[in-house]
């Protein structure tokens, strides 16, 4: 298994409150209230651990209290453009 000692330092958790200070929506199924960061380009793939160029909120443990899906479960290891993004009538990635 990965190393994931990185998830819990200081460093890290500013710039997961960064990036859930500038939006909690979803890059998994566009709706609001995201409480995690995931990266979207997967460390295991390459992707930068600490950049926030590379995190992006997502729905975490709990799952998206809309339309119940686990966001980060779905997407796990691969690439953003690899999971299945949830189609509505809204469009939720405009934003507002």
């Amino acid at each position: 298994m990965a190393d994931r000692s990185e998830l819990t330092e200081y460093e890290f958790r500013k710039i997961r409150a960064r990036v859930l200070t500038e939006s909690d929506v979803c890059i998994v199924c566009g709706h609001g209230h995201a409480d995690a960061v995931d990266h979207i380009q997967p460390v295991a793939r390459g992707g930068a651990r600490r950049s926030p160029d590379n995190l992006a909120p997502i729905h975490g443990v709990k799952g998206c209290p809309v339309c119940l899906r686990k966001c980060n479960n779905e997407k796990g290891d691969r690439p953003l453009a690899a999971v299945v993004q949830l189609v509505t009538s809204v469009d939720w990635f405009a934003g507002p």
